[in-house]
């Protein structure tokens, strides 16, 4: 776990890297699309190119546990991700990046990093995006869909389940008329892991 300190210099480093004086954008590409949890003053969908999504992400928190692992989302190299850009108003940035680091870098496992990111009405915008930190302790590279769906559809923990995660963003995708293809044999395989035990509990408490 980052201290509070340790959080601080990330965000004062990542600020002082900042390529220009126009507006701070923020691009979400899992749960910050439907749970932004951020004042804002527009939101824009777009396009990242260079990087994909990929369940790179230990996750022994929230979702899974320390016994029972599961797999959180990150962003690894090569390929495309669509997603939610938002433009964080100036007067309040400083707070509203404190919120979200506080969020975001519990455990220091994303590198925050400036990307030209381009919105579907034709602007090209610098945004911050969290991408995973390849070299952190709770990286995982192997993320083919048969080694990553068993841990998602049996890891869960305080804030749900990690299957739950997985579909809610396959739902949030699908309401903003997006595919990511990287997803859909890890979705499908998740569903089939669950389906037997879903068919154990209808008979259960039917017979």
């Amino acid at each position: 776990m980052w201290s509070s300190e340790q959080r601080a210099a990330s965000l004062a480093a990542t600020l002082a890297c900042r390529p220009d004086e126009g507006p701070v954008w923020i691009f979400g590409y899992g749960s910050l699309m439907w749970n932004p949890a951020l004042e804002y003053e527009e939101s824009a969908t777009g396009t990242l190119p260079g990087w994909h999504r990929a369940f790179c992400l230990r996750l022994t928190a929230g979702r899974g546990t320390a016994c029972q692992p599961g797999r959180m989302l990150a962003l690894k190299e090569g390929g495309r991700t669509t997603g939610v850009a938002y433009r964080l108003p100036e007067a309040t940035l400083d707070q509203e990046l404190e919120l979200l680091w506080k969020r975001e870098m519990i455990t220091g496992c994303y590198l925050p990093t400036w990307c030209k990111l381009e919105l579907d009405d034709g602007r090209t915008v610098n945004a911050l995006v969290f991408i995973m930190d390849p070299r952190h302790s709770l990286y995982e590279s192997d993320t083919r869909a048969a080694i990553i769906a068993p841990l998602i559809a049996a890891a869960s923990g305080p804030l749900g389940t990690n299957a739950q995660y997985l579909f809610s963003l396959e739902q949030e995708l699908n309401k903003l008329g997006m595919r990511d293809p990287t997803l859909d044999e890890l979705i499908s395989a998740v569903r089939a892991l669950q389906a037997p035990q879903s068919d154990a509990n209808w008979q259960l408490g039917f017979a």
